[in-house]
């Protein structure tokens, strides 16, 4: 490709590119300045903060908000539901470069001099670019670490890849402190949850229900932050055997599992069919084998919105209704 300066870049910026290293954010540099962060292979160097970053999907916007970082955010794309209110007020005064994937032309517009996403897939050719293309004008990419895990410490849960986001994020910017004070506030909703689960006997498990296509369900596999969530309240996902993220399996299937409890997604926003809680509640009940579990006729249902089931800075939120959900249905006290 090639090669072509952005304007408006940082002009102290050094991006070098490496193979997988740890994934914290290293010390400054020699002169006192510089910051590396490794971000899922990636390694980024920063002489100074960023100024003009674009967020290229709603966690990531999200994230940037709660970290208090509207003033530097020159763009934002793919936002699937209505932000949460409490970022309401900053997110209008972000400019929006598509209502869905931005391009890189749309990116480029911008004149950014950071790129931050929570998801590979946002770097693609046919999408912003990739991260190799973008690193040639010298932009550098980050990627949450919850999307390579396999790159990260193999003891580190989903809420630690988050964590460390926010470190990488709070380095990067240098607002260590506010990003301290986030991980701790969410940390401690972690414990809760996991005090919650502590009281809870047996074992039972949860279908996490995301969307629905065609009809067909999309639920939690044993990759990703459902999972972990499920542990925590003391339950199990109830397709932890299933290495994806979000499997497309059938009702007939779901009905052979027989989930104790159901946590139903509401992506009611994103406008799509059968994205609501309530229609996906009304298909299971509508559903010959479906209509017959236990948690569909006794309504052991759990409402969580759809965007919190993926990592993300609002995950805690969701974790907090299913702990409380879980009380409310008489599995702990």
């Amino acid at each position: 490709m090639t090669r072509r300066v952005l304007p408006g870049l940082t002009a102290a910026l050094v991006l070098g590119l490496t193979g997988c290293a740890d994934p914290a954010a290293s010390a400054p540099g020699p002169g006192g300045d510089a910051v590396t962060v490794v971000s899922c292979g990636q390694e980024l160097r920063f002489a100074a903060p960023p100024e003009r970053v674009v967020a290229l999907d709603q966690s990531s916007t999200e994230t940037l908000l709660e970290l208090g970082l509207v003033d530097r955010m020159v763009g934002t794309a793919n936002v699937k539901t209505k932000v949460a209110p409490e970022y309401a007020e900053d997110y209008a005064k972000v400019p929006v470069l598509a209502p869905k994937n931005a391009t890189s032309e749309q990116v480029l517009a911008a004149t950014p001099d950071f790129v931050v996403a929570s998801f590979k897939a946002q770097y693609t050719a046919d999408r912003s670019g990739t991260r190799g293309e973008l690193a040639e004008l010298g932009l550098p990419s980050l990627v949450s670490a919850t999307d390579c895990p396999e790159q990260n410490p193999a003891d580190m849960t989903p809420f630690d890849l988050l964590f460390s986001d926010y470190e990488a994020l709070g380095r990067i910017f240098g607002i260590e402190e506010r990003a301290a004070a986030l991980i701790a506030e969410q940390r401690a909703v972690v414990t809760a949850a996991a005090e919650t689960g502590a009281a809870v006997s047996g074992k039972p498990t949860i279908l996490w229900l995301y969307s629905t296509f065609n009809g067909t369900p999309y639920v939690a596999g044993g990759i990703g932050v459902p999972s972990e969530m499920s542990g925590l309240v003391g339950a199990e996902n109830a397709f932890d055997d299933v290495a994806e993220s979000w499997p497309e399996v059938s009702w007939e299937r779901i009905a052979e599992r027989d989930p104790d409890v159901i946590v139903v997604g509401d992506l009611s926003e994103r406008g799509a069919p059968g994205d609501s809680a309530d229609e996906k509640i009304a298909m299971m009940r509508a559903h010959p084998a479906m209509s017959q579990l236990t948690a569909v006729r006794e309504n052991r249902i759990i409402r969580v919105p759809g965007i919190e089931m993926d990592p993300s800075v609002r995950s805690v939120n969701t974790l907090g209704l299913v702990a409380k959900g879980m009380r409310d249905l008489g599995y702990a006290r």
